[in-house]
């Protein structure tokens, strides 16, 4: 994290059981008589190169690198506890799901995912900790809970929200590393980079510069281009109207009835159906909103909050659904 020093990486190892002198002299014979048999050679009986075995996880001891600085994982973390709903969808989307034994009450997705009580918003290291975690994976290091966490010398990776699709590849490769899962994980982002591409490509030219106004909210906040969410409607050259709205810089603006109706938006996407049940319908039967190019046209796209508001690998299925709000 930008203006922070890296802290210590931490490890999960734990000092080595002393042998007896007869242990070690049975250890050293077994492997005298492995040797033995093994004839000393990589050879095969017809004299072709023995094939080397490939290891169906990533090579462990692992470090990896978060928010939080370098986290250095022994063996292959058995019981995760997520408290990020991206996190969440990324490590069952990679093949880490059968290691997550915790998640946070908001990680509603995929449906196996184990929900409990456990809240991100106000974390409690001692609740975490009675998992029992080898890992915590987290979004936000609200009220110190990473330094709480180290203090009980539970590993913690910080993984924020993505400003770029890069950053979403770069998760989706950490926490390959850091689950065991490193080719999983490389192949689910290079099929969500693949997909969004292939929706980018299925709008015809016309399309650019079509003006799009994403609402997170009915009290009319909206995202700009420079936001994760926004940088996919510069990826389809759409003109996003929160841009030049008044306090944009924060990339959250909130907007005016007024000033949506002057812009006059060819695209809407509402990303506030499940959370304020908003719709097609209620957007016009607002003051003014009826006479907007998006309305008129049908080009309303009544997205999923969740979908449009996490940067997991599901930002695909979102990249699709404008690509066909668009051909429509």
């Amino acid at each position: 994290m930008s203006g922070s020093s890296p802290r210590a990486a931490r490890s999960t190892s734990r000092a080595p059981r002393r042998l007896s002198p007869a242990a070690l002299l049975a250890l050293l014979t077994a492997l005298l008589l492995a040797l033995t048999g093994c004839g000393g050679s990589d050879a095969s009986d017809d004299g072709a190169a023995a094939p080397s075995p490939s290891p169906e996880a990533g090579a462990f001891p692992v470090t990896v690198t978060g928010a939080n600085g370098e986290v250095t994982l022994d063996e292959r973390p058995e019981a995760i506890v997520s408290l990020s709903p991206t996190a969440t969808e990324m490590l069952f989307a990679i093949g880490a799901g059968d290691q997550v034994e915790a998640v946070d009450d908001n990680s509603n997705f995929p449906e196996e995912a184990p929900t409990t009580d456990l809240s991100a918003f106000t974390p409690n290291a001692e609740a975490i900790a009675g998992y029992d975690p080898d890992l915590v994976v987290l979004s936000n290091d609200q009220n110190g809970i990473v330094d709480a966490l180290e203090a009980l010398s539970v590993p913690t990776l910080l993984l924020p929200a993505a400003e770029t699709l890069d950053d979403t590849y770069a998760q989706l490769d950490t926490l390959g590393e850091a689950t065991g899962h490193p080719e999983e994980a490389g192949e689910v982002a290079a099929e969500v980079q693949d997909r969004i591409a292939a929706a980018v490509a299925s709008v015809p030219a016309e399309v650019e510069g079509t003006s799009v106004y994403h609402e997170l909210g009915p009290e009319l906040y909206s995202a700009t281009s420079g936001t994760f969410i926004g940088s996919i409607y510069s990826m389809f050259g759409l003109e996003n109207i929160a841009d030049a709205a008044p306090d944009a810089a924060g990339g959250y603006p909130q907007l005016s009835a007024e000033y949506i109706a002057g812009q006059a938006p060819e695209l809407i996407v509402l990303a506030d159906t499940v959370c304020c049940e908003q719709s097609a319908a209620t957007v016009a039967e607002r003051p003014a909103f009826d006479t907007l190019p998006a309305v008129q046209e049908g080009r309303i796209l009544e997205a999923n909050d969740d979908i449009a508001s996490r940067w997991g690998p599901r930002i695909a299925d979102f990249a699709e659904s404008v690509a066909e709000t668009l051909q429509g």
